[in-house]
């Protein structure tokens, strides 16, 4: 188990180590094409019927949600160190607003916006000027690395339990990464560099369990 949580604690800091370059990168706007023909490309190439189904994707991926459903997951747990990894799921916020305020990174523009309104969350009403990094991918992430890793080293589930459970969280993670981009509310490097802080934080989190 030692070895283990050595091994997290590596890739961990290795992955918030590339968190921190990536956010450099974007900060000097050395990807604003490929974030703009990704978003172009996904707009043109994806149905608008699909509009409904990614808001709600937005609904699921807020902050009131996702912390009612980590604090289920840690009850479910049994384990008082619990509380270590609120503190981590709260950091991530902390170095989002750091990111939002100080990487230089505006949004799409509004002729791009998708979202429909399903849930009246204040998201929904509030547009930081920048957008780096997502918030909705970096909770994702985070959730995702946490329940994948303490699943997969269960003894309680089988091998084919197992899998299930990590492919429904590939998809569902797929599915919210690209809904952000499709949807306008972020640029693919916003949604890249949440998801590489969410999954760094998830993954040191598994040390404080």
């Amino acid at each position: 188990m030692k070895i283990m949580k050595k091994q997290y604690l590596l890739i961990g800091f290795l992955m918030f180590s590339f968190f921190i370059l990536f956010s450099y990168i974007v900060h000097k706007d050395l990807l604003i094409q490929f974030d703009f023909d990704t978003t172009v490309r996904l707009q043109d190439n994806i149905s608008r019927r699909f509009d409904s189904y990614f808001s709600f994707l937005s609904d699921v991926g807020a902050f009131e949600i996702m912390l009612g459903v980590l604090l289920i997951f840690l009850v479910l747990q049994r384990r008082i160190r619990g509380i270590f990894v609120l503190g981590m799921f709260g950091l991530f916020h902390l170095i989002e607003l750091y990111g939002k305020f100080f990487v230089n990174h505006l949004p799409p523009p509004e002729f791009m916006l998708r979202t429909q309104k399903i849930m009246n969350f204040p998201q929904f009403h509030i547009r930081l000027e920048n957008s780096y990094p997502s918030g909705h991918a970096g909770r994702t992430a985070f959730m995702s690395i946490l329940i994948g890793l303490i699943v997969w080293r269960s003894k309680k589930f089988t091998r084919l339990q197992k899998t299930l459970i990590l492919g429904f969280l590939i998809a569902y993670d797929t599915a919210m990464l690209v809904s952000r981009v499709y949807l306008g509310e972020h640029w693919v490097t916003d949604v890249i560099g949440g998801a590489i802080l969410g999954a760094s934080l998830g993954i040191l989190s598994m040390v404080l369990l």
